[in-house]
């Protein structure tokens, strides 16, 4: 009996009717669908599942035409590009025949429903609010945990663990966020970090598609957007090219060791990106800076590759398209490969004409950043095609320059001044993010001390909001949070207060503030709002003078309108002769913006110690 039944499972076998073929398992599809009509007709289809390598692949769409398929080393990945030139949005199918089996996995070509010139990006016209989310507030405590992720409890108590905060919380305080005054929120990394641990912050992504689940979903990230481009605010995505998560898929299940840098092998990197553009360099020292490693459980992707470099541009477009974000903040910018990273900004604003793209250029010198932004006259003939570059040399004199006294030759505002003086170097100054702190650094009121003076605040408040540039604010800098990057970057990011139930303080509100944070959220709405929509700020030219007995005097001027800012850098009432600024003192009175009074402008002007004036004429 057995030996017949044996013969009866031959025959079936040659008569194809039974498959020694499984059905595909497959893991990932990225993108998961795609739009008609985007001004480069090619996409890449990557495809992740076991053993699919082995496949004969065809696709069925309406003028889809399939021009490459691609097998990686390892056999789980296929990659399909495809021309899309002239296809319209459809529904089509990828089939993959293994032997007499044919697999059907179903992909929509989706029509547009944004044309890419209207994707406004953030300006200098903008003010940039930093939102740690999982710091910011819980507005949803059923996503704190999530079954079958690596990091599975919140802990408040710990400065490295998840305190719960996600994006509804933000949706619930878009009114706060937008009364201050401010006109675009930053979030720190939205995607998936599923790791072990440290998976807060967001920069080990481990799924470029999706959204943490402990933040939100995908649906809900899109409507946060839509929200707060209700309430006049828009939406900058941090975005990581240079390195992901050790539990990235395609690291763990690499296509090929290709995809990353050295091979898959942790290499550390030397932080020194300075050599990129040093013309001393070693060619190790370049290769060691940009190739190694951030850490072993960040592994570097390798974006030489072309399969990666399309991966990545691609899912930066992707977001843009299925959001509606309007700009994108890029970590660690000089770290990854240069031709890639002109050739992904220059990609995006082709097809987003009106899109701004800022990159963290951490680096120790106004020469050194100007390197990085488009059309500088010291990268040619290469150009990074980067528009937007954050000014970390100005950064670093803010937090010394209102510590200081102000010598006309020397220390506090003078240092504002002098390096200002510089801007020559750069491409286009109004393009520069400026701030004077984030998530990387200690907060401007670093102790209890600083944030008691408030003519410290006020003062760099002031210059912050009214010099050339594209300013951000840290979240809790309206409220003086205090933070000190020497007891660790948790101390950075600290809970907002009242974004948790049971809080003992509530700081959304003023009745949860104390009478010195309130004067401070006071002071700094009056001057966003007075800042929102007003041209000469935010496209006015920058006109400055020379430090004239310990004061800073400079003027916007735009269209026939100005605002001049006179700031006494001392701890003594000064006197300043207004006779060589009667260029840009046309009146011979005016009102102060910040303090309501009348100033006379004719003779001598006096000034308390650390007084700010802005007049506008």
């Amino acid at each position: 009996m057995k030996h017949k039944w044996l013969i009866v499972m031959a025959a079936l076998a040659y008569l194809g009717l039974c498959q020694t073929v499984h059905a595909v398992n497959m893991k990932k599809i990225a993108p998961t669908y795609w739009w008609a009509g985007m001004k480069n007709p090619e996409l890449q289809i990557l495809l992740y599942g076991d053993r699919i390598a082995s496949a004969d692949v065809s696709v069925s769409g309406q003028d889809v035409t399939l021009k490459e398929v691609v097998k990686q080393d390892n056999p789980n990945y296929l990659l399909l590009y495809l021309d899309l030139s002239e296809a319209k949005a459809q529904k089509f199918d990828i089939l993959l025949k293994q032997g007499k089996k044919t697999e059907t996995i179903p992909y929509e070509l989706k029509s547009r429903v944004r044309k890419g010139e209207d994707i406004k990006g953030f300006t200098a016209e903008d003010v940039l609010y930093l939102i740690m989310p999982d710091r910011f507030a819980n507005g949803n405590p059923d996503n704190d945990v999530i079954e079958g992720m690596l990091e599975n409890k919140v802990d408040r108590t710990n400065a490295y663990a998840r305190h719960g905060g996600d994006l509804k919380g933000i949706a619930d305080h878009l009114d706060y966020i937008a009364d201050l005054g401010v006109t675009a929120i930053w979030l720190n990394p939205t995607q998936e970090n599923d790791m072990k641990e440290g998976s807060y912050h967001g920069y080990a992504i481990t799924d470029y598609y999706q959204i943490d689940r402990r933040l939100g979903t995908n649906e809900e990230f899109k409507q946060l957007t839509e929200r707060a481009h209700e309430a006049g605010l828009k939406v900058v995505m941090d975005m990581i090219f240079n390195h992901c998560g050790s539990e990235n898929y395609l690291f763990k299940d690499m296509p090929s060791k290709d995809w990353f840098n050295f091979k898959g092998e942790y290499v550390p990197t030397s932080f020194k990106t300075a050599s990129v553009m040093d013309i001393h360099a070693s060619n190790y020292e370049k290769k060691i800076a940009t190739d190694g490693w951030f850490a072993s459980v960040m592994p570097d992707w390798n974006q030489r590759n072309r399969h990666v470099a399309r991966y990545l541009i691609q899912n930066s477009i992707w977001w843009i398209e299925y959001a509606g974000i309007n700009g994108i903040r890029q970590d660690t910018h000089p770290y990854a490969d240069f031709d890639f990273m002109s050739q992904w900004c220059k990609e995006v604003l082709d097809e987003y004409p009106y899109f701004n793209i800022v990159g963290e250029t951490w680096l120790n010198s106004n020469v050194l950043v100007s390197y990085w932004q488009k059309d500088s006259k010291l990268a040619a003939p290469k150009n990074s095609n980067l528009p937007t570059v954050m000014d970390f040399p100005l950064q670093a004199l803010m937090n010394q320059a209102f510590d200081e006294e102000t010598g006309d030759w020397g220390g506090g505002l003078y240092k504002l001044y002098d390096y200002q003086t510089q801007d020559l170097v750069y491409a286009n100054p109004m393009n520069l993010l400026i701030f004077f702190d984030n998530h990387d650094t200690s907060r401007f009121t670093t102790n209890d001390d600083k944030a008691r003076n408030l003519n410290r605040y006020k003062q760099a408040m002031t210059f912050l909001l009214t010099t050339r540039g594209i300013p951000q604010i840290y979240y809790g800098t309206e409220i003086l949070m205090t933070g000190d990057k020497a007891n660790g970057d948790g101390e950075l990011r600290k809970d907002f207060p009242g974004g948790w139930t049971g809080d003992a303080t509530n700081s959304f509100v003023r009745e949860g503030r104390t009478d010195l944070q309130n004067e401070a959220f006071d002071f700094t709405r009056q001057l966003l709002n007075w800042r929102k929509g007003n041209e000469v700020i935010g496209k006015g030219t920058l006109k400055h003078y020379s430090i004239n007995n310990g004061i800073y005097v400079y003027q916007r001027e735009y269209n026939g309108k100005s605002a001049v800012v006179i700031m006494n850098g001392t701890d003594q009432q000064k006197e300043l002769d207004l006779t060589p600024y009667k260029e840009i003192l046309p009146k011979t009175q005016a009102v102060d913006v910040l303090g309501g009074k009348t100033v006379n402008l004719t003779g001598k002007l006096t000034l308390k110690e650390r007084e700010t004036l802005l007049i506008c004429f």
